[in-house]
C-alpha cells in the first residue's frame, strides 16, 4: 500500500469518527425512529400526525429526551404490550409535553397536559392502559383532544 493511500484511508476513518460522533451528538434532538401514521378521532374532527413508536423497554426508558424541539404534528407512541398502569416522567426531557394514556383500543383514558420539562414526578394513568402518546405542550388544548377520543394506528386494537 502507497503512503498516500495509507493517508487516504486513514482520512476516511478519520471523518467516519467524527460523523459518527457528531451523529451521537444530535441524534437526542431529532427525530431517531422511522416515522408512522397515527390518527386521533376527536369531537373536534380527525388529526393525522407522524409518530415515532417506542416499542422495546430501552426505546420507552429513553422516550423524547433530549429533545430541545418537537413539530406539532408529530409524536411518540409508547405500546406497553400488555394493558397495566402506566407511569410517565420528565426527567431529561427538555420540552414540555402532552401525554395521552389510552387503552389497548385506543380509546384515550387521561390526559396529562403542559408536562414540567426536567421534572422527576411521576404521571399516573389513573387506570390500566396499554399505550402513552407524546405530544408537544398545548396539543390536546390545540386539537380539541379529550378522554374518550381514540387514537388509531396499525399497533391498536380496532373495537
Amino acid at each position: 500500500m502507497t503512503i498516500a493511500r495509507i493517508r487516504h484511508a486513514a482520512l476516511a476513518v478519520a471523518l467516519g469518527t467524527i460523523l459518527t460522533v457528531a451523529g451521537f451528538a444530535s441524534a437526542g434532538r431529532a427525530e431517531t425512529g422511522a416515522l408512522e401514521q397515527l390518527t386521533i378521532e376527536t369531537g373536534a374532527g380527525v388529526h393525522v400526525i407522524q409518530v415515532e413508536v417506542a416499542r422495546t423497554a430501552e426505546e420507552r426508558g429513553i422516550g423524547l429526551m433530549h429533545r430541545t424541539e418537537l413539530a406539532p404534528d408529530r409524536g411518540m407512541l409508547f405500546d406497553f404490550g400488555v394493558t397495566r398502569p402506566a407511569t410517565m416522567w420528565m426527567k431529561n426531557t427538555l420540552i414540555s409535553l402532552d401525554m395521552f394514556f389510552a387503552e389497548s383500543t385506543g380509546r384515550i383514558v387521561t390526559i396529562a397536559e403542559r408536562t414540567t420539562p426536567l421534572s422527576e414526578k411521576r404521571i399516573r394513568s389513573g387506570q390500566p392502559v396499554r399505550f402513552v402518546l407524546e405530544m408537544i405542550g398545548g396539543s390536546a388544548r390545540r386539537l380539541g383532544i379529550a378522554p374518550g377520543d381514540r387514537l388509531r394506528h396499525p399497533l391498536i386494537e380496532q373495537p
